[in-house]
């Protein structure tokens, strides 16, 4: 199970809305243990895909690096990744997939018209052929999302 606090979660709301009708994506830090991982902070990365943005996005190993030495000054993990689908689905992909580490929750947000809709976490397998949806729980009502 993944749960994200609220200033992380408006965070990434943001980060989405702003980045809409493109692709955003960004890293998630917190705590892990045995049962949950708590995401604390989400930080807002560059999309840094060469094609159109609508579509996909890529993460820069530099960003990723730095936002682990980050999550490990403040005595946290890198716990996972965000990103966008406008327009669609909070679905993970075969790129999505293709491309994910099995060591790190995806967390995909559903932006529709602008909004937030819908947001799902997906844990990739270590040959990244699956990956298993994994429980989500974020703060507000209704999830804090568009209804």
């Amino acid at each position: 199970m993944i749960r994200i606090e609220s200033p992380a979660w408006e965070t990434m709301r943001a980060h989405a809305r702003q980045a809409y009708p493109q692709e955003c994506c960004g890293a998630l830090l917190g705590r892990l243990d045995a049962h949950q991982k708590l995401v604390t902070q989400a930080i807002p990365l560059a999309n840094a895909f060469a094609g159109p943005h609508e579509t996909r996005y890529e993460l820069r190993p530099e960003d990723l690096l730095e936002a682990t030495r980050q999550a490990r000054g403040q005595g946290l993990d890198l716990v996972g990744i965000y990103h966008s689908h406008p327009d669609c689905s909070a679905y993970f992909s075969k790129t999505d997939l293709a491309n994910s580490c099995p060591w790190y929750s995806f967390v995909v947000l559903s932006v529709r018209r602008g909004e937030v809709e819908q947001a799902t976490s997906w844990l990739p397998n270590l040959d990244r052929t699956q990956a298993a949806e994994e429980r989500l729980e974020v703060p507000g009502p209704a999830s804090g999302l568009a209804q």
